[in-house]
């Protein structure tokens, strides 16, 4: 069962943990960016000095890409991998090959209560949060003094090349509209100790057919809830449109750190 923020009402939570369910064996395959983003969130949180076994909180843990970057980083954590879909959870407890808890749950209100965490890492996921601002918040909350929060997001120019198709025949894309660098400083200014900085990622998915590919084996096909189905016909015009402008997608990847102050 999904946990979910009561006033998502459960039914968009719902329907992007079956989207991620049904990708669960396709998305290793398919998450090219995902594993870069992962590379990168792993080996910013290696520079951190943790206890000789630390406590670790995985959120949005999909098929187990990060999770097996933090096997190798902390091979005697003590680990707690989770999704909000139990498909991905089941595929990542299978193919992490490490020792831990895998549990499914909706990271936005983790079942934990109080400072337990010495390290919380996910990589991609915050940016199906209903709320941002508030789920970072709480899961600060969960860090021990000296422990790290770090992640990464999906930023404001994420898909450009995809939207700017839609709108060339006059059509609005079902992307989501993440935050920029700035919404995401101004998220985190409360902190005493945090930073954020972001990278912009080009990548040729073989045209149009290859990107809705792309997005269809990772499970990112949940649109915004107000964004009407293209027909058939709609689609392929913007299709053509995306591969006349070259066929290539910017992924606009935001990363942050929040650390709790050691008293």
């Amino acid at each position: 069962m999904v946990k979910s923020d009561p006033a998502d009402g459960g039914g968009r939570k719902q329907q992007i943990a079956d989207a991620f369910g049904r990708a669960a064996r396709s998305y290793d395959d398919a998450a090219a960016p995902q594993r870069q983003a992962a590379a990168l969130v792993a080996d910013l949180a290696a520079q951190q000095r943790l206890p000789e076994r630390p406590r670790i909180l995985e959120v949005g843990c999909g098929t187990g890409i990060l999770t097996r970057h933090i096997r190798a980083h902390w091979p005697d954590a003590d680990l707690v991998a989770s999704d909000l879909s139990p498909d991905m959870v089941g595929q990542a407890a299978r193919g992490a090959m490490i020792a831990g808890t895998f549990l499914s749950m909706d990271g936005e209100v983790p079942p934990f209560d109080g400072p337990w965490f010495d390290l919380i890492l996910s990589s991609l996921a915050f940016q199906w949060f209903s709320d941002l601002p508030t789920a970072i918040e709480r899961l600060a909350g969960l860090l021990r003094p000296g422990g790290s929060l770090f992640f990464s997001t999906m930023g404001a120019d994420s898909f450009a090349e995809w939207r700017a198709a839609h709108a060339a025949v006059g059509e609005s894309a079902g992307t989501p509209d993440y935050p920029d660098l700035a919404a995401l400083r101004s998220m985190l200014a409360t902190f005493p100790d945090a930073f954020a900085f972001d990278e912009h990622w080009d990548h040729d998915f073989g045209g149009a057919k290859g990107f809705l590919a792309h997005l269809k084996g990772i499970g990112a096909t949940v649109p915004t809830g107000d964004h009407a189905v293209l027909t058939p016909a709609r689609l392929r015009s913007v299709m053509t449109a995306f591969n006349t402008t070259g066929g290539t997608v910017t992924y606009h990847i935001l990363f942050g750190r929040v650390t709790r102050i050691a008293a």
